[in-house]
């Protein structure tokens, strides 16, 4: 699938900014079963400093935001192939140790809410027969999906995993921190994936999305959306992979001169037709 994506982040500043760094997590990764046909960045009231890998293999721009300036916008936009691998990306890759990811974050340590949503699933991971931990992975997104419901605005950035269970509700980002604190818990690796999905009935999106990846012996790095109940599909773009949330946000900065902004965000991802794609 060819799925063209146009991503726009507006920041308004209630005074100008003396000084401001932002660093963008907005271009996509090229992994197993997506292709980058082509990608750019635009910046109005800002300029580039520095690009480069982290340790997720994650691409980072650096973008330093012109003084006195009131308003920026960064825009991107390009074509990403896809294939269908039923979610799964294959092999580690990246500087971090595999076993880095089964160590707790601050946003995914689990707490007594999150131990006892654990113990109600209704498979358990340690059980001896072959695929008993995809089992395990796929009734735990299941079961989270249950529990927590999906609704916007209960919940922030800065929401830890438990939180978000004893609310009983939150955003995909909140879903995958849960999965990911379930998952280390049972000694299985997981990391956070930020990045785009199609919905099969717009174009425009509300936001960036949020699944999990965990990693399955002789299959490697596997996808978990739970918020849409599924495993990643040739609607979704993978952008950048994290112990959590804070190491692939898409946009992160710090500013001097103004305390108060205002962001807004605008993306549509559609698939190109044939002709588009001549």
């Amino acid at each position: 699938m060819r799925l063209s994506i146009s991503h726009t982040t507006r920041y308004s500043f209630k005074d100008p900014v003396v000084h401001a760094l932002q660093r963008l997590r907005l271009t996509p990764k090229e992994t197993q079963g997506q292709k980058i046909l082509d990608w750019e960045m635009q910046y109005e009231n800002a300029h580039l400093e520095l690009e480069f890998d982290d340790q997720n293999y994650n691409t980072v721009t650096l973008v330093a935001v012109q003084p006195g300036a009131s308003e920026v916008t960064i825009t991107c936009r390009g074509t990403v192939e896809t294939e269908d691998n039923a979610g799964v990306i294959g092999r580690h890759s990246g500087h971090l140790p595999l076993w880095s990811f089964l160590g707790q974050t601050k946003l995914t340590k689990p707490g007594p809410k999150l131990r006892a949503l654990m113990r109600d699933v209704p498979v358990s991971p340690k059980r001896p027969e072959d695929g008993a931990k995809l089992d395990y992975l796929h009734a735990l997104s299941a079961h989270i999906r249950d529990a927590v419901t999906y609704q916007t605005g209960t919940t922030q950035v800065t929401t830890t995993a438990e939180e978000a269970v004893a609310e009983c509700n939150g955003v995909c980002q909140d879903h995958a921190h849960i999965f990911i604190s379930a998952a280390r818990a049972a000694d299985i690796p997981a990391r956070y994936v930020s990045g785009y999905l199609m919905m099969n009935d717009r174009i425009s999106q509300e936001a960036t999305h949020a699944w999990a990846e965990a990693h399955i012996d002789g299959l490697g790095w596997v996808g978990f959306d739970v918020s849409n109940g599924i495993s990643p599909d040739p609607r979704y773009v993978r952008v950048a992979t994290g112990r959590d949330y804070r190491d692939a946000a898409p946009v992160t900065g710090i500013s001097f001169g103004s305390t108060e902004q205002v962001l807004t965000v605008d993306v549509a991802v559609e698939q190109q037709t044939v002709n588009q794609q001549q």
